[in-house]
């Protein structure tokens, strides 16, 4: 059976190979399965890419900070101001937009006075959503500005709501953006940083229908209009507020939340001084991919079957569903789409193998990267609604970027993915047909080819296809209307097996190899990807 799929996205085109695929015959590899065709639609440019679709999370949670971004002055391990080198290097790499900080459900119980002042006086904290490990507070506020800042990144902070007030979540970004010359903006000078920060996203509590709180939707919208009409920022551009939203596909919830914050009750008495200020521009979604639909039976993330591979990749297609009847919703309620969808919690979630060094730690294979093209290439697809996503989490827990252990440091399959994708950063979107056939493995049934393009500033057409079947190359046939190009290249990511992961002290076996057999014929490029592949793919 053959599928069309019209998608709305545009994403640069990422293509894993190995040495021995890509030096196969074209005729070889074209006639190991059908064929898919990719129509793009180069005259109908669609909305801009944001870059933070590429953003991450971090969460005082195991080893994501403290070793994995955090060792601290005086280690051995090189550092800048207590920040590892090699993982911000790494992270400036990928050109990581955005950070959320400081949970997720630590963010619940996180009150931001524990992590200011000096380190050798900072409380020590219970982590109780994770554990109930101490926590030091050594990496508080103006460490993870530091962060930002030797990345380039921007700052998404989450607010407690769940223990927290409004009068705290206030204070907190008085502290962080306020002149100098106030009160709050002469604390964080005598800490040590006299000009504000920038504070651009703040998530108003996290998870509230769960642990921030276990609120129902009309209890949240309360909670939230009362946050938003104090909640404002001093320094740079108006913040930007992120409100609770749903579980999965918790459909109500969004509704609900949108009724309840879209509208506004004029000013009886409205006053040329008073700046209006939108009350949301954003709405989160967390949704996580495991080894079929069950939270207590996620699956290996290591030794598994071609019966879980494609369970897994499933469970990472209904992102497509979520998106597409949350945004819906909101749709009926905002129909200029001004309120952002926000998936600041996305990413694979298996279980962690007994030996696990610490809390949630995924060692991380083939499948992490097909599982981030797959999404990646939706969140482009819906760009005109999804203008933020950040995976959870960067290191060291469940679907990171980076792992590391001790001194040593490996960047995962994901980081690839995320190395190849940039260039869809800022670009236009470009809507792809995709017809394809379909992949069976069991009782799964998807189809074989995902796909998303864009077009850069400097003209640059970039196609990104995750070939979902294990075994099978894919031929494909690109066909875009006014196509000028003169030449195409491409690289993808892909392992001898669908377990292969990385190692410490080995060498990186998800290194992206460029792909053979390219050709460019007016309107049409022909290439064939790998068997469970990521692959890019520029025209230029």
């Amino acid at each position: 059976m053959m599928r069309r799929f019209a998608w709305a996205g545009g994403l640069a085109l990422a293509l894993a190979a190995t040495p021995a695929v890509a030096q196969a015959s074209p005729a070889a590899l074209q006639a190991a399965a059908p064929r898919t065709t990719l129509l793009l639609h180069t005259d109908r440019a669609g909305p801009r890419i944001a870059p933070e679709i590429y953003g991450q999370f971090v969460e005082h949670l195991g080893r994501g900070v403290y070793e994995g971004i955090w060792v601290g002055e005086d280690s051995s391990i090189p550092n800048t101001r207590g920040i590892r080198n090699d993982v911000t290097q790494a992270l400036r790499q990928v050109k990581v937009p955005v950070i959320r900080w400081p949970g997720g459900c630590f963010a619940n119980g996180y009150h931001w006075r524990d992590g200011i002042g000096p380190r050798d006086k900072r409380p020590r904290s219970i982590n109780a959503a994770w554990g109930n490990v101490p926590d030091t507070n050594a990496f508080g506020t103006h460490e993870f500005m530091d962060l930002l800042d030797q990345i380039g990144a921007r700052s998404f902070v989450s607010v407690n709501v769940g223990s927290g007030s409004v009068r705290e979540a206030d204070e907190w970004l008085r502290y962080m953006t306020a002149p100098a010359e106030s009160s709050a903006g002469a604390e964080r000078a005598a800490n040590g940083h006299a000009a504000p920060w920038s504070v651009p996203y703040v998530g108003v509590g996290n998870e509230s229908w769960g642990c921030g709180g276990k609120m129902t939707a009309e209890t949240y919208v309360a909670q939230y209009r009362q946050y938003a009409a104090n909640l404002r920022t001093f320094h740079g551009d108006p913040v930007k507020l992120i409100a609770v939203g749903a579980d999965t596909d918790d459909y109500e919830w969004t509704e609900k939340v949108m009724a309840g914050t879209m509208k506004s009750r004029p000013h009886p008495t409205p006053l040329a001084y008073i700046n209006p200020r939108p009350l949301l521009w954003g709405l989160s979604l967390h949704f996580y991919t495991f080894t079929g639909n069950d939270w207590y039976a996620k699956g290996r993330n290591v030794g598994f079957n071609r019966n879980d591979w494609a369970r897994a990749l499933g469970r990472a297609q209904l992102t497509d569903e979520m998106v597409r009847r949350h945004a819906a919703i909101m749709d009926r309620h905002d129909p200029e789409k001004k309120v952002a969808l926000v998936v600041d919690e996305w990413g694979a979630w298996f279980n962690s193998e007994k030996d696990a060094p610490s809390a949630l730690y995924l060692e991380s294979t083939l499948r992490d990267a097909v599982i981030a093209g797959l999404s990646l290439n939706i969140f482009n697809n819906h760009a005109d609604r999804v203008r933020m996503a950040n995976i959870a989490q960067m290191v060291n827990v469940i679907q990171s970027l980076i792992l590391t252990r001790g001194k040593e440091m490996v960047v995962t399959p994901t980081w690839h993915v995320f190395d190849l994708y940039k260039v869809h950063q800022g670009a236009t979107q470009i809507p792809v047909d995709v017809d394809t056939p379909d992949y069976v493995q069991g009782t799964t049934r998807l189809p074989t080819i995902s796909a998303s393009a864009s077009r850069d500033t400097a003209g640059k057409l970039h196609l990104s296809i995750v070939n979902l079947d294990p075994d099978k190359p894919a031929p494909i046939d690109v066909v875009a209307s006014g196509l000028s190009g003169r030449r195409a290249q491409a690289s993808a990511i892909t392992a001898d097996r669908i377990d292969r992961k990385v190692e410490f002290g080995q060498p990186d076996p998800f290194l992206p190899t460029p792909v053979r057999g390219i050709a460019i014929n007016g309107d049409r490029v022909t290439l064939t990807v790998p068997a469970r592949s990521v692959t890019m793919v520029t025209v230029e």
